[in-house]
């Protein structure tokens, strides 16, 4: 706990860099764009980095299904596409952390705290 919050001071004469990080960071956020599928790929899912749905395509045999099983597919490949992008949020923190100068797990619960997350 003490090596880490040596690390966290550490960077207090550091902003530049800090900014220059979580910039980059941002950025690479928006490029994110991860898909999920459900039902045999029978509904696909889109969904990006600000953990927004960026489209949905249905295949024609989902539209035969009935009403609740369509929706259960949709909810399913939403998920799984927001899993994805959670992964590699989490993969995209963890590597600005380093890049600072902090221990990755420093940043695990600050995910709304970080510009671009919340």
């Amino acid at each position: 706990m003490f090596k880490e919050l040596g690390s966290l001071m550490s960077l207090m004469g550091n902003k530049d860099k800090i900014q220059a990080e979580v910039a980059k960071f941002q950025q690479s956020v928006a490029q994110i764009v991860a898909e999920g599928t459900a039902g045999g790929g029978m509904v696909a899912v889109k969904a990006n980095g600000k953990l927004e749905v960026i489209g949905l395509k249905i295949g024609d045999d989902a539209l035969k299904s009935d009403r609740e099983m369509l929706e259960d597919l949709i909810v399913a490949a939403t998920n799984q596409a927001l899993t994805k992008v959670r992964e590699q949020l989490a993969a995209k923190t963890a590597e600005m952390a380093g890049n600072i100068g902090l221990p990755p797990s420093m940043l695990g619960g600050l995910g709304g705290a970080i510009p671009g997350l919340g």
